[in-house]
């Protein structure tokens, strides 16, 4: 199979190199020259342009868009859609809101699938998980892809029509908030308790059988090893917060209580109310540096003299 990918960065780079490693070909651009030049030297074929991606694919396209949520899907939709007809298919595999995703889903000639992505840079490793929104047969066609670029068959699946698979992201995410918020509670009481420890040790041997096992927390266990049990510079102050707040808001509008989410959310808000300064909140400091693990987010830090 031939796939266009739209959009170069730290994931979409990760779906180039997958694809390929499975034997399909790949055309790629990005505003990126050096991000086409590293996508080419891994085997794709590079192109200058939205446009010239699209008439280097030929008759029944399928293209991969791994671009910002908001205008710049829109910006690629609007150079693809002269090239478009109803038997070709665009992936939208970035956090964009089910919402807009509908609405593109409708205006566009082809076949549009909403792709909730999940697994950051640890994807190059070990594959992505894939909620998928959309046509069934669009789907089906892309199977193959899907399974590249996920963790294998069972890593993706099509939750519904246009619109369900970033919608499934979404509340995702926002379970994601929770979970680190509880993780960051529980090692800010372990550490201003009433013993000495070492949460390097705590966070290994909970990831050894323990129920509450899980990747986050082993990127708990990483956070302390790397950082050191106090979690040195590492400021109160955690950013992002839009798929977090498009949970809460659907919750609202479809009455269903979601606290800790919410109360996750509102830590996000506080945190940078305070500037970040002092030592803070050791819960929030935790989830500052979680967000580096999963993601590769630049981790905010404060004076090592600010205490």
């Amino acid at each position: 199979m031939q796939l266009g990918v739209v959009g170069l960065g730290r994931m979409g780079q990760i779906v180039v190199d997958r694809v390929l490693d499975a034997g399909h070909d790949v055309v790629a651009f990005d505003l990126d020259e050096e991000a086409v030049a590293a996508a080419a030297e891994a085997g794709a074929t590079p192109a200058d342009s939205v446009v010239d991606l699209a008439e280097r694919l030929g008759e029944d396209k399928r293209i991969w868009l791994m671009v910002p949520a908001g205008g710049a899907v829109d910006a690629a939709l609007d150079d693809l859609e002269p090239h478009l007809d109803g038997d070709d298919i665009v992936v939208d595999g970035g956090n964009s809101y089910f919402e807009d995703s509908v609405r593109r889903a409708e205006s566009t000639d082809a076949a549009y699938l909403d792709c909730g992505t999940s697994g950051g840079p640890a994807g190059a490793e070990l594959g992505f998980s894939l909620m998928v929104g959309g046509p069934e047969w669009a789907y089906e066609e892309l199977v193959p892809v899907f399974d590249a670029v996920a963790t294998g068959p069972e890593g993706h699946d099509r939750m519904g029509p246009a619109g369900s698979g970033h919608y499934v992201k979404m509340v995702h995410n926002g379970v994601e908030y929770a979970l680190m918020q509880t993780y960051g509670e529980g090692f800010e009481l372990l550490a201003n308790g009433r013993y000495d420890l070492d949460l390097e040790s705590v966070a290994r041997t909970w990831n050894n059988g323990a129920v509450i096992r899980s990747w986050l927390l082993e990127l708990c266990e990483e956070a302390f090893a790397e950082e050191g049990t106090d979690l040195g510079t590492v400021a109160d102050r955690i950013e992002g917060g839009s798929t977090g707040t498009w949970t809460v808001q659907e919750a609202l509008e479809q009455e269903v209580p979601v606290p800790l989410i919410y109360q996750a959310l509102a830590e996000r808000f506080d945190s940078r109310s305070s500037g970040g300064e002092g030592p803070g909140r050791f819960s929030r400091r935790l989830a500052n540096r979680l967000r580096y693990g999963f993601g590769r987010h630049e981790v905010p830090r404060r004076d090592a003299d600010d205490e």
